[in-house]
């Protein structure tokens, strides 16, 4: 007796074979079968147009990652299991606002906030520190972080004596930086709570 019934792992091997072949295609015909079906699931439980989208496409995203992985196991079709994952993660996040609501900023809260636009305090007081340290250590530090120059090069470039000596001047150089960010940090932390 023969079935035309494709075994549960010959449907998750050909999920992954579509995949593989035209992503693009196979998430497009994924997303148009299943997404107004979680959409429908999730506004009919409390949530938004934007919160279905961002839910089916963490779902979405599972599925794909499962099934490029080999590690994919299909019982029925792929639009149940992405309409299941959905329902999962919608009603976790539920749960979780349901335990944190978001709460309302007064005027003067939302005025006592950063401008979003403003570069970061933290990444622009490292840039400066880093330029305070002097031209040896900014190289070493560059050189080793920045473009990932084995230790021996660096050392061959600076002149010392052997790779020891030039770890050494690293560190030394990594814990000036490392202590001037930390004051920065503690001089605008300061600032920011008077």
């Amino acid at each position: 007796m023969t079935t035309d019934l494709p075994l549960p792992t010959d449907r998750a091997a050909q999920l992954r074979a579509e995949l593989l072949a035209d992503r693009p295609g196979t998430l497009t015909r994924l997303y148009r079968r299943t997404f107004p079906m979680v959409e429908r699931h999730v506004r009919r439980q409390g949530g938004s147009a934007q919160d279905a989208q961002d839910v089916f496409q963490d779902a979405l995203l599972v599925l794909y990652e499962k099934a490029v992985a080999g590690t994919l196991t299909l019982t029925a079709a792929p639009s149940t299991l992405l309409v299941a994952i959905s329902r999962n993660l919608w009603r976790r996040e539920w749960q979780r606002r349901q335990q944190h609501p978001h709460a309302e900023l007064s005027p003067a809260q939302a005025d006592a906030l950063p401008d979003p636009d403003a570069p970061e305090p933290e990444a622009a007081s490292v840039l400066e520190q880093l330029a305070r340290l002097g031209e040896r250590c900014q190289n070493i530090l560059l050189s080793f972080y920045y473009h990932r120059q084995p230790l021996e090069q660096i050392a061959a470039a600076h002149r010392y004596g052997s790779v020891r000596s030039a770890t050494v001047q690293k560190f030394k150089c990594l814990e000036r930086l490392r202590a001037a960010v930390r004051t920065a940090w503690a001089d605008t932390a300061d600032l920011l709570t008077r």
